[in-house]
């Protein structure tokens, strides 16, 4: 039998490939650093590297699961090809199923400052009659993170909820599988762990970010699906081991059929799928996947400036800006040294219902008596950016818009326009929705000055449109690609506007936006007890230096209650709101102290990765930490809640054997937390002082 194979990648990521007469290609090894460049042999686990369903092919067997498909199955290698630049390198690979004329190609993306690399499928149907596709697969990995039983893997997956967003859980994957012996079953299993996401809100449940972990050797593989819309991703058991499959929309979950005649292509939705070194447990994997995505993000002046922001809404103003209340922020945002000031929902509502009347875009006259530029012009004689709140993809029942664009600017369902919560849904496939938004930015960039643009999202639009369509789930994801070109129109358009991600929070934080924007917000709550799991464990989604958390301390509050809201931003995008304008000169210069000091760190965060050194945080944990290590040296952001013990210990493996400095980054002023380093057991035990709830951000340095 003929067989053949390659080794591909770079100095930090390697891979082998093998296919042979009867399996067509298959990834056998992915590792961090090289791997053995002798010619890999026939495939070890019959997995094909490309699964897709289409309407009469199903499957080999009957299963829910992604894989096990017939066109997977019958897909055989014809070629491949690579190429390289200065910052990565690429892989193509063609593989074509005589029995249905697709052909499948495969690219393949590694930047090379990473075990990370990024995956899409092109389906063309190079036969004569027309394939309905009905799924694809874009990565499918057996035997990952290494050919391990099942029993010896751990899964890492993320829950969201408005307001309580980044919950993670670790668990063994054997809890989500019968242990069925199957060295005495006829078969492999037919489950899997299903993690699916429907709708609009691409983050508004589950999380498009896995982990799993090898306990005996502490390597890692972590995945992320890079879509705005629908995707599904899931883990399952074969003799092999386990068997990760990751995809964009499907017909079964979302009503994504999608008929390709003749000559025609598709190209599935990315994937990322990055590899951690022996011995680095879930950070490891993490950490190839954060320097995946700050070498693969658009590049803009923010992402090294990174400017302290200051916003009206939370806590504070909540969608009702007038000039008489905004002027008086203004002053005291630029005191304690916000560089941008960001006027929030409502600025454009003369009715008193913000939520109703959104979609055309013009400035109140009742709340702004002197005109809106009054207000932008203090901000920037005050010498800040100033920046609006806008809700693009969607017109309020009571905005002129809703009439004065054609049906056909919208999502639609048999004809009705999609309603959710007395707004519209647009559909940026028209060029009507696209030219009103394209002038809104415009105008706003060209009028005001507008340096910084919230875009927010506050519906589920649900599965999809069928106008021009062949399915709804069809019809939602062109609107999401759509929805992309739109903000890629805009950064051409205005290279150095910033554009910050939101939508009810984090319920739209997948890496197809994070890509294109240059901040996150990363919730809503507005609670600063429950905030620190939320901001703690968001790098797992996202860069650190993405993560807006609000930072909200108020003039009621003490010293060590506006310290702990503080925190909260330290070590991400440091995101502002409070009534500082109310506040005595010594509470705003403890908020001024905080900016100051997060302004000394910018740089190493935009350097660090994440890891989490009181394990991930659980939503009523005591304590919670995050922490961003830069070589030598580790910034931790600590939060005592209530019913935190005064003492807890730091697990700083890293830095075991070394003797290292402990430095309170913020707040200085306040009384000092005192510490205890055992260096032979790496642990650091840090006492709290008596104030309840507390919290402190601290530089570590090893020597």
């Amino acid at each position: 039998m003929a067989h053949g194979g390659f080794t591909w990648g770079h100095e930090k990521l390697g891979l082998a490939l093998a296919w042979d007469d009867d399996h067509g290609v298959e990834l056998g090894a992915l590792a961090a650093g090289t791997v053995d460049e002798t010619e890999p042999g026939p495939p070890l686990h019959c997995q094909p590297l490309v699964e897709a369903l289409i309407a009469g092919g199903g499957r080999r067997r009957a299963t829910g699961r992604l894989t096990e498909t017939a066109v997977g199955s019958h897909l055989r290698y014809r070629s491949h090809s690579t190429s390289e630049d200065a910052d990565s390198v690429a892989l193509e690979i063609t593989q074509h199923d005589e029995e249905t004329g697709l052909t499948a190609i495969t690219r393949i993306v590694s930047p090379r400052s990473t075990a990370g690399l990024r995956i899409e499928v092109t389906a063309v149907n190079d036969g004569e009659s027309p394939v309905i596709l009905e799924a694809v697969a874009v990565a499918v990995l057996a035997g990952a993170p290494t050919p391990t039983a099942v029993d010896d893997l751990d899964l890492l997956l993320g829950r969201s909820e408005w307001l309580a967003e980044n919950r993670w859980e670790r668990r063994p994957l054997r809890d989500s599988f019968v242990d069925l012996q199957l060295a005495e079953q006829p078969g492999d299993p037919k489950g899997s762990v299903s993690v699916v996401s429907t709708g609009t809100w691409s983050t508004g449940r589950v999380l498009p970010v896995g982990v799993l972990v090898d306990g005996r050797t502490g390597r890692s593989l972590a995945w992320q699906v890079e879509t705005n819309g629908a995707w599904r991703w899931e883990v399952a058991e074969r003799r092999a081991g386990a068997v990760v499959a990751l995809s964009g929309p499907t017909d079964t979950e979302h009503q994504w059929t999608l008929v390709l005649e003749p000559g025609a292509r598709f190209t599935s939705v990315p994937v990322t799928v990055a590899v951690g070194p022996e011995g680095g447990d879930v950070e490891g994997a993490i950490a190839e996947l954060t320097r995946y995505r700050r070498a693969s993000r658009a590049r803009h002046p923010d992402n090294d400036a990174r400017p302290v922001v200051f916003n009206d809404y939370m806590n504070t103003l909540e969608g009702d800006p007038s000039t008489a209340k905004l002027l008086p922020l203004i002053d005291a945002a630029a005191e304690v040294g916000a560089e941008t000031f960001v006027i929030d929902a409502g600025w454009y509502d003369d009715g008193g219902e913000w939520w109703t009347s959104v979609g055309e875009w013009l400035p109140s006259t009742k709340r702004f008596p002197g005109g809106l530029g009054e207000v932008i012009d203090r901000i920037r004689d005050a010498g800040m950016i100033p920046g609006l709140w806008l809700e693009p993809e969607v017109v309020g029942v009571r905005s002129p818009i809703a009439k004065r664009l054609p049906m056909e600017a919208f999502l639609q369902r048999r004809g009705v326009r999609v309603r959710e919560t007395a707004r519209y849904a647009l559909d940026l496939r028209h060029p009507a929705a696209r030219a009103h938004l394209d002038g809104v930015v415009d105008r706003l960039v060209s009028d005001f000055g507008i340096g910084h643009l919230k875009l927010d999202y506050n519906i589920d639009a649900g599965v999809g449109t069928d106008l021009d369509a062949d399915s709804a789930g069809a019809g939602l994801l062109a609107a999401n690609r759509a929805h992309l070109a739109w903000l890629d129109g805009i950064r051409n358009r205005h290279p150095t506007l910033v554009l910050e991600n939101c939508a009810s929070g984090a319920m739209r934080s997948d890496f197809a936006l994070l890509r294109r924007m240059q901040l996150q917000s990363t919730s809503d709550q507005q609670s600063p007890t429950l905030y620190p799991p939320i901001a703690a464990a968001a790098p797992l989604q996202m860069l650190p230096e993405q993560a807006a958390s609000w930072a909200y301390p108020q003039p009621e509050m003490s010293a060590e209650q506006a310290a702990f809201t503080l925190v909260t931003a330290m070590l991400g995008r440091f995101y502002l709101s409070g009534h500082l304008d109310r506040m005595t000169g010594e509470q705003r210069a403890l908020v001024a102290e905080a900016v100051t000091a997060h302004r000394t760190l910018r740089a190493a965060i935009g350097r660090a990765t994440p890891f989490w050194p009181l394990g991930l945080p659980a939503w009523s944990d005591p304590w919670a930490a995050l922490g961003l290590l830069d070589g030598d040296e580790a910034l931790v952001s600590l939060w005592r809640r209530d019913g935190g013990a005064a003492s807890t210990d730091l697990a700083l493996p890293g830095f075991r054997g070394r003797q290292i400095d402990v430095e309170v980054v913020f707040p200085a002023s306040l009384p000092q937390w005192t510490s205890r380093w055992d260096a032979d057991r790496g642990v650091l035990t840090i006492e709290a002082a008596a104030a309840v709830p507390a919290a402190r951000t601290l530089r570590l340095t090893a020597r």
